[in-house]
């Protein structure tokens, strides 16, 4: 059943444990011991944390609620929606500082929630094919792979803030790539059932997609400041998995006039310089 507002109401839900998880496991990150030591790994030591894993089960659970979404909208509907992440990140971010939300913060956050209702009401997008052939996909698969893993080498080699940045940028892509795949996983459950999933490519591409995703992201919170890598990953994941969406699944808004694409436009750089003062900010 195709319903855009439920699958607005779902990916808020998503958005909101999503933040909640991604507090707690950049608080886990920050605590990490850096005395070159094997305990020292961001990866390693965070896993070693029970509340890491309940920040990630919480996060898991975002994701389930992501996939439930996109199982009623689209991807240009249910994208937006999920960058409203940094608004609920804000609020817990500043209960465990112990400070209060500025007024300047509270502006942006009304301007990104503005800039997605745009996008989301006046796009109104239509479906396109959730599960196109091999022969689309590999161009963006071998592309993005590409740029993806030369981006990760170049970071390795930059200092903190840099580092975070970069990985940041690696992270939000490759969730951009496995939200994705999550709008085809969910169309080839509902049409195919469960055996579909195991014999199908999406599946084990997503699975190694989202691993990475969370590995990376992992690295990136312990390479410096949330506000260094936040803005980027929230931003990349979108942008990314909008393209996707435009040119590989096909997916379209419908506006065809040219002040129509022009408040599309204006929506969208809102959006990006709203999340970035936002991330900012708001997470230290």
């Amino acid at each position: 059943m195709h319903s855009n507002l439920l699958a607005v109401l779902f990916a808020l839900a998503s958005a909101l444990t999503i933040a909640w998880g991604t507090v707690v496991r950049h608080r886990i990150a920050e605590e990490a011991p850096a005395d070159g030591s094997l305990r020292s790994s961001p990866f390693l030591n965070a896993i070693s944390r029970p509340l890491w894993w309940a920040g990630t089960g919480t996060a898991l659970l975002g994701y389930g609620l992501q996939v439930v979404a996109l199982g009623f909208g689209t991807l240009l509907v249910v994208q937006p929606v999920l960058v409203l992440s940094l608004m609920f990140t804000l609020p817990l971010s500043a209960r465990y500082d112990g400070r209060r939300i500025s007024t300047s913060e509270m502006f942006w956050a009304g301007l990104l929630t503005a800039a997605v209702a745009v996008l989301v009401l006046l796009g109104r997008p239509l479906p396109g094919d959730p599960q196109p052939p091999l022969e689309r996909w590999l161009p963006a698969l071998i592309v993005g792979g590409v740029v993806l893993v030369s981006l990760e080498r170049f970071a390795q080699r930059q200092i903190r803030r840099e580092k975070a940045l970069l990985l940041g940028i690696v992270t939000g892509a490759l969730f951009g790539y496995v939200a994705v795949l999550s709008k085809a996983f969910v169309d080839i459950f509902i049409h195919g059932g469960v055996w579909a999933i195991f014999t199908n490519w999406e599946t084990y591409g997503l699975i190694l997609g989202a691993t990475l995703g969370t590995i990376v992201q992992q690295y990136s919170f312990n390479a410096g400041a949330l506000k260094n890598s936040l803005p980027a990953m929230t931003i990349s994941e979108p942008i990314v998995a909008f393209s996707l969406s435009y040119l590989v699944l096909g997916e379209k808004f419908q506006v065809s006039t040219i002040s129509g694409w022009a408040f599309m436009g204006l929506a969208l750089l809102a959006m990006i310089i709203s999340t970035v003062v936002l991330s900012r900010k708001g997470v230290g």
